[in-house]
């Protein structure tokens, strides 16, 4: 399965939307007391920006997946002499038995899954490889934007959504220089969430995107309208 980016480390200046979920995620961990001296697994890695996050708050051991060779091979130089991080190719719906961890991360793989059969084969994975009360977070795609909503301004443009399948494709772009096509699911919430608890979680919740503070490039309202219909939410699930 191709995640076609890594929306984790980003061309400076890093992208709006990447910017958010990064502090998304920042402040997620945080609010759950860290990860000093946790299992944390992180699924789809691509160059290891949120494994880098991980490893820097403290956790034990720290596992990247990733089906891409060449984004494992940048992500394995990156944390070289780093005894705490290890990295395994392997594709997010055919996870091998890894752990058990504590806590598991994934930025957006679950949209790139084809159909419902992948989607809940992610799940089942993460799930298998978690600990009794381990929690996974993910930041998934909100759906329902195009053709109403313009995420230009913050980094990315939804071109085409085409209706095939168990879920609508959808066609983008991150606008990097040149622009980077990539394509995606437009999986519902509902859609996630079933896949959830299919795959054994005890629970599901949501939390909205959250914005770093504003500064004299990225004001209040700048963040305000983002909010207001932001790429992304935070998945939370608990094994």
């Amino acid at each position: 399965m191709h995640q076609p980016h890594d929306t984790s480390t980003h061309p400076a200046p890093r992208a709006a939307f990447t910017a958010a979920d990064a502090y998304t995620l920042r402040t997620a961990l945080d609010a759950l007391g860290g990860v000093r001296d946790l299992d944390a697994l992180d699924v789809a890695c691509g160059h290891g920006g949120t494994v880098t996050l991980l490893t820097g708050g403290g956790a034990r051991r720290t596992v990247g997946v990733d089906s891409c060779p060449d984004r494992l091979r940048r992500a394995r130089a990156a944390a070289s002499g780093s005894a705490a991080v290890e990295y395994v190719l392997a594709d997010a719906a055919a996870m091998p038995h890894l752990g058990p961890f504590d806590l598991a991360t994934a930025v957006y793989v679950f949209s790139h899954a084809p159909d419902r059969e992948a989607l809940h084969a992610m799940f089942r994975g993460i799930r298998a490889n978690l600990r009794p009360g381990g929690r996974l977070l993910s930041l998934v795609r909100n759906p329902g934007a195009f053709p109403r909503v313009d995420w230009s301004p913050y980094g990315v443009r939804i071109l085409d959504r085409v209706q095939e399948g168990d879920a609508p494709l959808l066609k983008a772009q991150l606008l990097t220089e040149p622009p980077q096509h990539f394509e995606y699911r437009e999986w519902a919430h509902a859609d996630f969430a079933e896949a959830a608890v299919d795959a054994g979680f005890t629970t599901v919740g949501w939390q909205p995107s959250r914005t770093p503070p504003a500064d004299p490039a990225r004001d209040e309202a700048y963040w305000s309208a983002y909010r207001a219909w932001p790429v992304s939410s935070l998945m939370t699930c608990t094994a």
